[in-house]
């Protein structure tokens, strides 16, 4: 870091810097909607920023502004892995990259591996509580310059994995382009679920929880491992004609504007950002009890046990006879996408200067 890359920007010194985020794909998910959400608003900025990943559908939303690169990141093969930290150690060196930036596992151990073939710092985001805790897996995330850890939950279950190399910083959402409306008929509900289809987001648990005697339709926004499994528990539950498959969507926030309730099942999440968007555009909520929904609630109240079916029947049978929910989650709990951005700016450019200093010495 010279200063050369500080240019005179509005009247403020203010640092250009060229950064890689290295996340496994580019598919569907919170992680892909944080890169994307990150690179973009960091590359509005002034800022020259490279995404590494498979690919995948979400991939068209990364701003012109920001590059990309297709390597095969997501694998979870040592060898296939020092592979791709070549390719991109070469990269950075090439186009004079100062920073990598790792999400999930797999990019966490090929960002150490570039980070020791190019000479520069990487930073890890853990996005989530995972429930494996072997130390050796983490052992990326110990030698990090930071790990940024998405909630006060991701934090304190993991402590026993990380240093105190941990960083907090809340995922953020740009405002919505659009809002609920109570429009639907009073006699009728429109159920909605957005995520990942596989077993920790819950579908299954929502599917038998649902009576099939009442008047109501539920729209399933994503696609995963479960999807064909789903697709069958509907069919034996009776649901057909009630329950529709959309896949992915890029249309959410229209679909929870217009729909009557967001159900919310999940057992494990980082910071759930389906669940802060809903909260942004004020679509009532059932949601699971778990660490990282309490957080952003403020209170377990309303919050309902992820897997206990019949606490789930009770709960949907109360909001299908009186459209109430008991969950109420103020928007101001959900950070903004600028405030998200400037705190990773910060730490960014602090590792940069520790490395700076580090050479100098």
């Amino acid at each position: 870091m010279d200063g050369s890359a500080y240019i005179n920007k509005e009247n403020q010194w203010w640092f250009e810097m060229r950064i890689i985020e290295v996340l496994p794909e580019l598919d569907i998910g919170g992680v892909e909607r944080h890169v994307i959400d990150l690179a973009n608003e960091l590359a509005e900025r002034g800022h020259d920023i490279v995404v590494i990943s498979a690919g995948g559908k979400m991939q068209c939303q990364l701003s012109q502004k920001v590059s990309h690169l297709c390597l095969p990141v997501h694998k979870k093969n040592p060898l296939t892995g020092w592979f791709c930290a070549r390719k991109i150690a070469k990269f950075a060196n090439d186009g004079k990259y100062q920073l990598i930036h790792a999400h999930s596992r797999v990019p966490a151990w090929i960002a150490r591996w570039v980070s020791k073939m190019a000479g520069i710092p990487y930073v890890v985001t853990a996005h989530v509580d995972f429930g494996n805790k072997s130390r050796w897996i983490y052992s990326p995330y110990r030698e990090a310059a930071r790990v940024i850890c998405v909630s006060e939950a991701v934090r304190d279950g993991m402590k026993d994995c990380f240093y105190e190399n941990t960083q907090i910083v809340l995922n953020g959402l740009d405002e919505p382009k659009v809002h609920w409306n109570d429009d639907n008929p009073k006699d009728f509900v429109k159920f909605l679920f957005v995520g990942r289809l596989s077993s920790v987001k819950g579908m299954q648990d929502v599917l038998k929880a649902l009576p099939s005697d009442k008047s109501w339709t539920l729209d399933v926004l994503g696609d995963g491992p479960m999807r064909p499994e789903l697709e069958g528990l509907v069919k034996e539950l009776g649901l057909s004609k009630k329950v529709t498959f959309h896949g992915y969507s890029d249309r959410a926030d229209e679909f929870m504007a217009d729909s009557s309730c967001l159900l919310f099942p999940s057992y494990i999440e980082g910071m759930p950002l389906t669940l802060a968007r809903a909260v942004q555009i004020g679509i009532p909520v059932l949601a699971s009890d778990i660490e990282p929904v309490a957080e952003m609630a403020g209170t377990r109240d309303g919050l309902l046990k992820p897997g206990d079916i019949e606490e789930w029947r009770r709960a949907i049978n109360n909001f299908l006879c009186t459209r109430a929910v008991t969950l109420n989650i103020s928007s101001s709990r959900v950070p903004t996408l600028k405030k998200m951005a400037d705190e990773d700016e910060e730490i960014y450019e602090e590792v940069l200067r520790m490395q700076c200093q580090g050479k100098e010495r």
